[in-house]
């Protein structure tokens, strides 16, 4: 991909037009944003009206995939091959101007459009151990895997990236040149999702952490110790 096709939306739709300059269209950013995500929100419309239903995703090249019940409703609609926007934001601040009108916020966000195909049965439990190694590394490998029963009552649906684009905000506040001297407080007000200390489901003799596990709790004890110490 070329400098200029990185910056051309794939298609009319994709193309950002309010703050257009926040838009970007490179596999990069758009991969980043999608691999940062535990859930998605798919948007589609039925006989019932407009619907926008939070799902569990993940990434395998350049596809985004998602899974579920053969019974729901989102998945039969995304299967008979409807129309669809998924969406992905991430929020990273809070941006406080001098003026009320210039408040904003620090996002990284993601849209996606298009239309979901089947995963194969031969190929359905390889992209659910897939996910399952995006939960947690190497727990594939300790878990019961997925028996024919309940593969069979799954269905696991792919998107490709192709027709995507993305929106990220970074920086501080654009106050007007006239409230620069006003005497009020600006800045960002920072936040992430972090992690918090793993809660053992009935304690088992013998059961010891597992190296993903350890190392939740030792993101989660630093993050700790970084915020006591801001």
């Amino acid at each position: 991909m070329t400098a200029a096709d990185a910056n051309t939306p794939p298609s009319s739709r994709t193309r950002v037009r309010r703050e257009a300059h926040r838009g970007l269209y490179d596999k990069a950013t758009l991969h980043a944003i999608v691999d940062a995500a535990w859930l998605c929100h798919i948007a589609f419309a039925d006989d019932h009206g407009v619907h926008c239903i939070p799902t569990a995703c993940w990434r395998e090249g350049e596809y985004l995939y998602i899974h579920g019940s053969n019974g729901s409703r989102m998945l039969k609609v995304a299967e008979a091959g409807a129309q669809v926007c998924v969406t992905i934001t991430h929020l990273d601040g809070l941006v406080l101007a001098r003026s009320a009108f210039n408040h904003s916020m620090n996002y990284r966000s993601a849209a996606i459009y298009g239309t979901f195909e089947v995963v194969s049965a031969e190929h359905k439990a390889a992209a659910l151990d897939a996910f399952m190694e995006r939960l947690a590394p190497g727990r594939g490998g300790e878990a019961r895997p997925g028996n024919s029963k309940e593969l069979a009552a799954t269905t696991v649906l792919r998107i490709s990236l192709a027709e995507a684009a993305s929106k990220v905000r970074t920086g501080g506040p654009n106050d007007d040149e006239e409230d620069l001297d006003r005497a009020v407080w600006a800045g960002v007000l920072p936040m992430a999702l972090r992690p918090l200390p793993p809660e053992q489901d009935r304690p088992a003799t013998g059961v010891v952490a597992p190296d993903y596990v350890s190392e939740w709790a030792h993101q989660a004890r630093r993050c700790h110790v970084d915020e006591v110490a801001g």
